[in-house]
């Protein structure tokens, strides 16, 4: 009953042995795996994934580091990919502070145009935000996100924030890092949401779980995070995996 609710499975990291990783996705409790494009090269092979394999869905849409590569007719291909089968998202797209790899006005003019395309198209919305707290609420409140849905993917905020997110609409999705020994403030996320409003998820290659911490992460590796969350939840790890499972089916919009 777990969802993974973002990898990125087409990474090259798995090129060594990708159909052995997903043979233990398959054979694992990992029922379905959301794989999040990040430009429009990665975006088809997550489409691509999605059709050859039942567990996998796709999003499409383009990460704030590369959208210095990005125009209008690319924002348009997307428009015609969301009509794929399994494409239940626009993603994953924001604002990131911390590298920069793309100039910052930029990075908002493409994440209010990505909000607009999600609007166009009416689906919801993965977003990356990493020290960027202010600008990427401030833009989200201004392009009306919430009225499309908002997970905001691999929190890494406080749990104030966390709070304004929810009262707004917004899903909050909960990575490995929760699983690290100095993770009290993601610690303190957790406890103040309820757990209707969270989502897990591996961010697959990156940021992987104890016990396998420093080494390639996957979608099997969701099971740590769900069990960290059950043990600060003091919930069942079989509750927390269906309610975490429910909803992410019912924010990405897909029928069990």
């Amino acid at each position: 009953m777990l969802f993974d609710s973002h990898s990125h499975m087409y990474s090259v990291k798995f090129d060594g042995d990708r159909e052995e990783v997903f043979k233990r996705i398959k054979e694992a409790d990992v029922r379905y795996v959301l794989n999040a494009g990040a430009d429009l090269e990665t975006s088809m092979k997550a489409i691509d994934f999605a059709q050859k394999y039942e567990m996998f869905y796709a999003s499409v849409g383009c990460h704030p580091h590369d959208v210095k590569d990005l125009d209008d007719a690319t924002i348009q291909l997307f428009k015609g990919l969301v009509k794929k089968p399994k494409v239940c998202a626009i993603g994953e797209i924001g604002l990131d502070y911390y590298y920069d790899h793309s100039p910052r006005d930029l990075q908002q003019y493409w994440f209010r145009r990505q909000i607009q395309l999600a609007h166009e198209v009416s689906m919801p919305i993965i977003i990356h935000d990493r020290d960027a707290n202010e600008d990427t609420l401030k833009l989200l409140k201004e392009e009306k996100a919430f009225d499309l849905g908002v997970l905001m993917h691999c929190f890494s905020g406080s749990a104030e924030l966390a709070k304004q997110y929810i009262k707004l609409g917004a899903k909050i999705s909960i990575a490995g890092p929760v699983t690290f020994k100095n993770a009290k403030k993601l610690i303190e996320v957790v406890e103040a949401i309820p757990v209707e409003h969270l989502l897990i998820e591996t961010d697959a290659p990156y940021l992987t779980p104890e016990p396998f911490r420093g080494k390639r992460n996957e979608s099997t590796y969701v099971k740590y995070t769900a069990q960290k969350v059950a043990e600060i939840k003091g919930m069942p790890f079989e509750e927390i995996a269906r309610i975490t499972c429910e909803n992410a089916l019912a924010f990405f919009r897909i029928k069990a």
